[in-house]
């Protein structure tokens, strides 16, 4: 129960890694808050967790639904202690000068500017009660870029930057910022970032750059989330913490 009455946010916790964090956070002892776009996906992952857990629909890329979003979590929960900003698209591999402008808007909308988005109405809260934590959601793209990817990878080295930088602003007020590095996990994105073609080959070639030999799971990532959001790790801000079974070693 490292996390007993905790009240976070979980942004994309539709499916994938924020689907386990959410279910991992509760089993900790917080109550969590599912936001996403996907209002049958939300329900679907809030429901089992019964009055622990509520579906929020939420559009990371605007400022309406993230002030909408926290106002509600408020005034649900009263509080807010925890924000996972996980919500990501990827990039299918392509050459970097023939990604549309239309998909580098988005993939920055949701990778990048969202995080801004959500600090804006998060930190104001977290700054009162000097205490609070964000977790962002990086990638080992930001780390150790692969070809064919270099915008994904832009938006996830800009994620470890904005990390790092909002850790030392903020921890004057009590308030800690970590990300998490995931290599390629076994969610909905992964076929997105094998070109749209989830081959036994395909993935073989994947696993082979993997020194543990699997892709990362949901329950890795929670696993890292709920450490780094709770009280043990309290001398810990600032940190990018690759989950990634030695892909960036």
């Amino acid at each position: 129960m490292r996390l007993e009455g905790k009240i976070a946010i979980i942004t994309g916790g539709g499916s994938g890694f924020g689907e386990g964090i959410a279910r991992k956070f509760v089993a900790e002892g917080a109550r969590v808050v599912v936001a996403g776009r996907d209002t049958t996906a939300l329900e679907r992952v809030a429901a089992p967790l019964g009055n622990n857990a509520r579906a929020i629909r939420a559009d990371v890329t605007k400022d309406a639904d993230i002030a909408a979003m926290v106002a509600a979590t408020v005034k649900e929960f009263g509080t807010l202690d925890i924000l996972v900003n996980n919500a990501g698209v990827p990039q299918p591999p392509q050459p970097c000068d023939s990604v549309p402008e239309e998909l580098f808007d988005n993939i920055f909308a949701v990778n990048a500017k969202a995080i801004y988005l959500a600090a804006r109405h998060v930190v104001p809260i977290f700054k009162k009660v000097r205490a609070g934590n964000i977790l962002n959601i990086a990638s080992t793209g930001g780390v150790s870029p692969r070809p064919n990817l270099t915008w994904y990878n832009a938006s996830k080295g800009w994620a470890i930057t904005a990390t790092r930088a909002l850790a030392v602003e903020l921890a004057p007020f009590g308030i800690r910022v970590n990300a998490i590095n995931p290599v390629a996990g076994e969610t909905p994105m992964l076929k997105a970032f094998m070109g749209g073609t989830e081959t036994p080959e395909a993935r073989a070639r994947f696993i082979a750059t993997i020194p543990l030999g699997r892709f990362s799971t949901a329950d890795d990532v929670a696993n890292t989330a709920a450490f780094l959001c709770s009280d043990e790790a309290s001398m810990i801000t600032g940190v990018a913490l690759e989950v990634d079974g030695g892909r960036c070693i």
